[in-house]
């Protein structure tokens, strides 16, 4: 296999794998009545990008896209073969064929910016979550939501190196 081959098979499999993590908390925090983004949501913002509107009062009050919970999962999921492709690009092949925990979750520190500081002021919940009755709670699961991303690459990582 050509390194540039490993190193597309290894981000596939890398930020899927850290995503599937990610969603998995997400699922616990659900069952523990902590609400989590609603990729339906994700989708519509994406959709409504195809039209000029980057920013919305609020995404919820939006009118709906077509496959817009479709779009938005297949998003989040290639977000996180992106962010793992990011982490491959920083660290190298060596780091996924010999992980440690550091740069995974130095990657996922600093992805924690995109949802902070792009997504949740582009569908109406401010920077920072500002406009949301909760900003530091929704900033502070965000970081978490982000440290177990980054788990996921490192532990995906470990079981396939």
């Amino acid at each position: 296999m050509t390194e540039k081959t490993e190193f597309v098979v290894r981000a596939v499999v890398l930020g899927a794998g850290a995503t599937a993590l990610m969603d998995v908390w997400a699922a616990l925090l659900r069952q523990l009545g902590v609400p989590s983004l609603n990729f339906a949501f994700l989708g519509r913002w994406l959709g409504h990008l195809s039209h000029g509107q980057w920013f919305h009062e609020s995404i919820t009050r939006s009118p709906p896209v077509r496959g817009e919970l479709v779009l938005g999962w297949a998003a989040h999921y290639t977000i996180g073969v992106t962010f793992a492709a990011l982490l491959l690009g920083v660290f190298g092949l060596e780091w996924a064929r010999s992980p440690s925990l550091w740069p995974a979750l130095i990657i996922a520190f600093v992805t924690v910016i995109a949802p902070l500081v792009i997504l949740q002021p582009a569908l109406g919940a401010g920077l920072f979550s500002s406009k949301t009755p909760t900003p530091l709670f929704n900033s502070l699961k965000s970081v978490v939501t982000h440290a177990v991303y980054g788990l996921g690459l490192y532990l995906t990582a470990r079981v396939t190196s």
